[in-house]
């Protein structure tokens, strides 16, 4: 197998959204700061209420998937669907947002540690207009894989890895570009590998600890997208490291965007704008 390395490097900055979230953007930043099919990485992370409190007021989206995975605190999602739920530690929301849908994502809590993801997922073409579709998880539904002899956690969010013979899946399904997601959790100066299919684009997101991809050294909050190969090998300095693996087919589309609508042209996003002044985007 070859080994997959740094192709490029996208380093976070600040960033505020919603209604004056505080948060650090890698993926997304700009147009050519996409990683195909990623659209956007935030990662969020305060103590400071005021970081945090105002939330993401109903807004809607069109075109894409989101993702939400909450490492500490609580969000309460609520859609036009009739969907409504707190998303706890742990974790996961996974939104097909297609057509149409409106939703909002506002802190369940006054005070406290509150961390986490936001990730966007492009659609193709042909599936941008499907009806909206909503899965969450919980911390204890979602696959966890632990090495007794290394120490090595794995949490499992989407798609399919092959670990020591054994072939596992994570909760998530019927998703676009067959996506992976990992939350790898690696003891000092650990050497973890994962295979993955040389059709896959992605990245690694490390935050916290110190780890290298193959022969590089990864930088805290900074996205590391992956270079042509089959296999990812990660080695951890003495502090350990926490990391987001993530990869899926690439689309190969040209892309259309304005704010949270994602299609092909301008007409199409011309479309979705008057679509929702309207009040007919879902």
């Amino acid at each position: 197998m070859t080994d997959r390395t740094i192709k490029r490097r996208i380093t976070a900055h600040p960033s505020r959204d919603g209604a004056g979230v505080s948060l650090l953007r890698s993926v997304g930043q700009s147009p050519g700061q996409r990683i195909d099919p990623f659209l956007m990485l935030d990662c969020f992370f305060s103590d400071n209420p005021d970081d945090y409190i105002a939330g993401f007021p109903a807004h809607p989206h069109r075109g894409f998937e989101t993702v939400t995975y909450m490492l500490d605190g609580q969000m309460r999602h609520r859609d036009h669907l009739g969907n409504e739920a707190v998303l706890g530690s742990g974790g996961v929301q996974w939104m097909t947002a297609g057509r149409g849908v409106i939703h909002e994502e506002m802190p369940e809590q006054q005070e406290g540690l509150m961390r986490g993801f936001q990730l966007w997922i492009n659609l193709p073409a042909a599936e941008k207009m499907i009806p909206a579709r909503y899965q969450e998880f919980a911390a204890e539904e979602i696959t966890n894989i632990e090495d007794s002899q290394t120490g090595v956690r794995v949490k499992l969010i989407a798609g399919d890895i092959t670990l020591n013979g054994q072939i596992y899946s994570g909760p998530v399904s019927g998703i676009s570009r067959a996506p992976l997601m990992l939350d790898l959790r690696l003891p000092a100066n650990t050497t973890f590998s994962v295979p993955l299919q040389d059709d896959r684009a992605g990245f690694v997101y490390l935050f916290e600890g110190s780890a290298q991809l193959y022969d590089a050294g990864l930088n805290l909050h900074e996205a590391a997208e992956l270079g042509e190969g089959e296999l990812i090998q990660l080695q951890t300095g003495p502090e350990g490291a926490a990391l987001l693996l993530l990869a899926a087919q690439p689309i190969n589309e040209p892309i259309a965007q304005y704010g949270p609508f994602v299609m092909n042209t301008p007409e199409e996003i011309d479309q979705a704008i008057n679509d929702y002044r309207n009040g007919t985007l879902v």
